[in-house]
């Protein structure tokens, strides 16, 4: 190779890494939506409302949170996979349109491997089991009975099939042995109005979003989904003390279009790392149940996939689809 080929060589890679560098430093030039593909009022959508307010304050310019539910989460993933890739349109979602929908839908009209760069895990909250005060059960071994006499004639709400609290009912439907009935609405925000109305008796679903509907004795928490105990719910079980090795829980998570610049990539990160250690946030999420996201990056990327793994085998067993 010439001295005149190496030295263009050298300035070729210098104007890339200097570029990279002024991408991340100019970042963002202009506002930032954050879509969050289900309706508003859900754990998603108060997550998604913590971190865009410092993601905010952080940023010369606005983040700003909207809500595009329908379709299990697919019509705001998708909105975002076809984006430009340059910062400005990402996703925090919940598992469904990174994980669980590619086992249920037979088409999808993104790839969940390839069509998003991970960014970070933003939280783990607990699933827990509620149940109106009407149905009369005070823990799971009453409900098992109560399903077992009544087989068919119990409905538990989620917020969608193949959602992540439909699933833990599908998971408490094949390790008990017991019937009871899929009721899937547009969301969790719905399926707990139907649930304080009583019109649904039971249903799985994730901390941040029924906390306040617990203390305040609208419904009763029977139990928790996680491995352990709750911090929030500390006198509540977990549902294995009485389904042994029953374990189902939810994530939030951060990702951008496929192709999104590695610096600007690399300054979410890094924002978003900063973010989840700030005392307040952590208050926040202990608050309502929730666990700061531990991984980012590549990490958030083979986490993904094991989650993707994990589920399918469910669904492939409940013999959930969708078109």
């Amino acid at each position: 190779m010439s001295q005149l080929s190496r030295r263009s060589l050298l300035a070729a890679g210098a104007t890339f890494l200097l570029g990279g560098a002024v991408h991340a430093q100019s970042y963002p030039s202009r506002p930032v939506r954050i879509i969050v593909p289900f309706p508003a009022g859900g754990s998603n959508d108060i997550i998604a409302r913590i971190v865009t307010q410092k993601l905010t304050e952080r940023s010369s310019q606005p983040f700003l949170v909207e809500n595009r539910g329908g379709a299990g989460g697919n019509i705001g993933a998708e909105a975002v996979a076809t984006s430009d890739p340059d910062g400005t349109t990402l996703l925090l979602t919940a598992p469904p349109p990174l994980t669980t929908n590619a086992a249920l839908y037979k088409k999808l009209p993104f790839d969940p491997a390839t069509s998003f760069a991970p960014v970070a895990l933003i939280a783990t909250v607990p699933i827990v089991l509620v149940v109106h005060p009407s149905l009369g059960v005070r823990n799971v071994s009453e409900l098992v009975a109560l399903a077992k006499a009544k087989p068919g004639t119990i409905n538990f709400g989620s917020s969608g099939i193949g959602a992540t609290n439909h699933l833990a009912g599908e998971l408490l439907k094949s390790m008990t042995g017991i019937d009871i009935v899929h009721v899937p609405y547009k969301g969790a925000a719905p399926a707990m109005n139907d649930l304080l109305a009583g019109h649904i008796p039971m249903m799985f679903d994730n901390m941040p979003a029924l906390l306040p509907q617990v203390q305040g004795k609208l419904i009763n928490a029977i139990a928790v989904a996680g491995a352990k105990r709750a911090s929030a719910l500390p006198d509540v079980p977990v549902v294995a003390e009485t389904v042994p090795g029953f374990e189902a829980s939810a994530w939030f998570g951060l990702v951008a279009p496929a192709k999104t610049p590695p610096a600007v990539l690399a300054k979410l990160q890094d924002d978003v790392t900063a973010i989840l250690q700030m005392p307040d946030v952590q208050k926040r999420f202990a608050e309502l149940g929730a666990e700061p996201g531990t991984v980012a990056g590549t990490a958030f990327g083979q986490f993904l996939a094991d989650e993707t793994t994990k589920w399918a085998g469910i669904i492939k067993a409940s013999g959930a689809t969708m078109n």
